[in-house]
């Protein structure tokens, strides 16, 4: 069974949704279709079902560009975000060119036909399927939807209790007076500790090492005032000005004058919790934005820990027990229920082997072309949000970029576009590699190589790549047309 496409999309989450609508709006000659591994739209917001998820970044910016996100809550939560994005794919026509269920195995360029064959396998019947299409755009995000990252935990096996990833979260689970453990520090150990807390009986949150934590407002008072007097669309356009600017400049100021912003950080830390927790458990030994920051609307993390319902430990994991957790310190954790919120595991296009002309291509061993196409393969695009801004920023520019790429083309005849880079380009580092989290360290040999100067380049900074992907000449030099 094979259909064909002028652009085939792989995903249906954010991304996804955001590339298929800008296609309908900006580039409407050209037959498109998403293939999606699950039976629903949503992708990452669709996956994870945790208590309290919710998005680590506000959603004046995380929502899109052609469709502002118009509620004056700054972090939505999980099923907002979902009908968010649902309501996007059904108002722009994209529901009705999502293919469900569908694994993608194998996408295939053949030079002499010019065109990339797509196979998958319908997960529910098992049956082998193929598409094709003159362009790919996969938008699978950067990390495995099969598993999350777990650590080699000593022990694990004796412990008695019940224990969770969160990103395979049991439906219908009962922490009602229970003892519960998380061990983690990043966006969704924050997010989990004072979701859990009002029904818990305590919650215990399990650091090898502190990150830093912003309080937010949970509310946008100020476009609400604003509300009553300008039209909505003036208000959260004007809302999405300003939230783009302050998060450029607080992370060009991190990494101007990293000292300075670490001692207004710890010093809004210090300020929520008072004397009732040790500052040590909330100081970093890295700088700002060597990892991401965690996001906390109105300080509820730190509300939970002032009143006793949760607490926070700093140590390591010597092995676990039947009860719990045993610590290098000699401290025994109890727990109920023990939560590993450890992590992603990277996967590139979300395990889909990619093939030109019969040989096999790596994503490593190549460079981006704008953080968009990729170095020596022909048409395809690569929809790649930032890690330092909210994801959506990028990925909006992306697709934009990629429209404007494709009209190029078929205005004048093109029906192959290849980047082709000079010699002495590419460095060792990959396209994350000033991020130091985790995930990033451990799946870094995965992800496309950095280059040395633009246009191979990723700089993460929205200003110039607003100014690369949507300002400049789409034919230049590095592109060869045919």
């Amino acid at each position: 069974m094979s259909q064909h496409y002028d652009v085939l999309i792989i995903g249906a989450g954010l991304s996804g949704i955001g590339m298929a609508s800008h296609l309908t709006r900006e580039s409407p000659g050209l037959g498109y279709a998403v293939i999606e591994r699950r039976q629903a739209i949503g992708g990452t917001w669709d996956l994870f079902r945790y208590p309290g998820i919710r998005s680590d970044a506000d959603m004046f910016t995380f929502g899109y560009g052609f469709r502002p996100w118009n509620s004056l809550q700054t972090l939505a939560d999980g099923p907002a975000i979902r009908q968010y994005i649902a309501d996007t794919a059904r108002e722009y026509g994209v529901d009705d060119k999502i293919h469900f269920g569908i694994r993608t195995t194998r996408a295939c360029w053949c030079s002499q036909q010019r065109l990339w064959t797509l196979h998958g396998v319908d997960e529910a019947s098992g049956a082998e399927l193929s598409y094709t299409c003159r362009f790919l755009i996969p938008c699978t995000g950067y990390y495995s939807y099969d598993a999350g990252y777990l650590p080699d935990f000593p022990g694990l096996e004796r412990f008695q209790g019940t224990f969770i990833h969160p990103q395979q979260w049991p439906e219908g689970l009962d922490y009602a007076g229970k003892r519960v453990l998380i061990i983690g520090s990043g966006a969704t150990a924050v997010t989990l500790v004072p979701a859990m807390a009002a029904e818990a009986a305590h919650v215990t949150m399990l650091q090898r090492s502190p990150s830093y934590v912003l309080t937010v407002p949970g509310e946008d008072k100020l476009s609400g005032l604003l509300k009553r007097v300008l039209p909505e669309r003036w208000v959260f356009g004007l809302a999405r000005r300003r939230n783009i600017w302050l998060q450029r400049a607080i992370y060009q100021a991190s990494r101007r004058w990293p000292q300075l912003v670490r001692r207004w950080l710890l010093a809004g830390v210090r300020k929520q919790l008072g004397d009732a927790v040790d500052m040590r458990h909330f100081t970093p030994s890295y700088m700002p934005w060597d990892e991401r920051l965690c996001a906390v609307p109105d300080g509820d993390l730190f509300r939970v820990l002032r009143t006793g319902q949760a607490s926070v430990v700093t140590d390591h994991i010597e092995s676990f027990s039947e009860r719990g957790v045993l610590l290098k310190s000699g401290v025994l954790l109890e727990a109920d229920i023990i939560i590993a919120a450890t992590g992603l595991r990277l996967e590139a296009l979300g395990g889909t082997e990619l093939q030109i002309d019969g040989e096999r291509q790596a994503t490593h061993s190549r460079m981006t072309y704008k953080g968009v196409l990729a170095q020596d393969m022909p048409n395809i695009g690569w929809i790649f949000g930032y890690t330092n801004a909210p994801w959506t920023l990028k990925s909006d520019l992306a697709s934009r970029y990629l429209c404007r790429l494709l009209n190029h083309m078929q205005a004048r005849g093109h029906e192959v576009v290849i980047p082709r880079a000079p010699a002495g380009q590419m460095e060792e580092g990959s396209v994350m590699d000033s991020m130091r989290s985790g995930y990033v360290q451990r799946g870094a040999e995965i992800l496309p190589r950095q280059g040395r100067q633009t246009p191979w380049r990723v700089f993460n900074d929205f200003k110039q790549d607003r100014d690369l992907l949507l300002r400049q000449p789409v034919a230049d030099e590095a592109l060869e047309f045919s």
